[in-house]
């Protein structure tokens, strides 16, 4: 399968493991199974870290290249049809980093793995939490 990362998913599988649910560990651990990020969740890693809520080492910008250096998560591609897709989704709310992140599923044929239970609710694409 192949499957997308909510934020909070990617950063708590790397700095705290112990948040995540063990069916989601056993997604994430599953080496036939594709995973993927998108790119807003690297900015919305920078936001956090900007503004104190997570503290990344040696600098947000070297940790999150690290981490994608060395972990199996790939970079979805950020697209104008995914922006487009991002304006025109029906979620029950207006943050512009999920409807991104929405819409990198949507257009890709992902899975969103995510504990928002907002996210979990839009009938457009297909969750795993």
């Amino acid at each position: 399968m192949r499957y997308l990362l909510d934020t909070h998913i990617w950063l708590w599988s790397l700095l705290e493991p112990t948040r995540l649910d063990d069916e989601v560990v056993i997604l994430l651990i599953d080496e036939n199974n594709e995973l993927f990020i998108s790119p807003i969740s690297i900015w919305e890693t920078l936001v956090l870290a900007e503004k104190g809520k997570i503290e990344l080492y040696p600098t947000p910008q070297e940790w999150i290249a690290n981490a994608l250096e060395k972990s199996p998560v790939k970079e979805a591609v950020l697209t104008h049809a995914i922006a487009v897709k991002s304006r025109q989704i029906d979620l029950p709310h207006k943050d512009p980093a999920d409807r991104f992140i929405a819409a990198t599923a949507l257009e890709n044929g992902l899975t969103l793995i995510t504990a928002d239970l907002l996210l979990q609710q839009c009938k457009e694409i297909r969750t795993a939490q």
